[in-house]
């Protein structure tokens, strides 16, 4: 009688045990200006290298003369521009990273803003 009670019970548990799981997409927070300076980082600490997967990517803008670009530099290459020049403030988008060697960077003056990291 008690069995199949235990049984139900037992089989709740790991429902509400694999539906409460949920895969949490990491946030990785970037900054460009309002000097001549772009990071990104994770939590706390400039990101260097990565796990292939979903992020979100919060980007706080403080000058309408740079912009946040993100790009990966491996074939094939995809690009993606953060923010726009014109726009302060802050944004967020969620991306995919697949392997390979990535770059953070203000389009206008590249040679000056940029960082890099690794996808593994």
């Amino acid at each position: 009688m008690f069995r199949p009670l235990i049984v139900l019970l037992g089989a709740l548990a790991l429902a509400t045990t694999a539906f409460g799981q949920s895969s949490s997409t990491t946030t990785l927070k970037g900054t460009v200006g309002p000097g001549f300076t772009i990071s990104l980082t994770k939590g706390g600490q400039k990101a260097k290298t990565l796990r292939a997967g979903t992020y979100r990517i919060s980007v706080s803008d403080k000058s309408s003369l740079h912009n946040f670009t993100l790009e990966r530099e491996t074939t094939p290459k995809i690009e993606k521009h953060v923010t726009s020049t014109a726009f302060t403030g802050s944004k967020s988008i969620t991306i995919a990273l697949k392997r390979g060697h990535w770059k953070y960077y203000c389009s206008v003056h590249e040679a000056l803003m940029h960082g890099f990291l690794t996808v593994r």
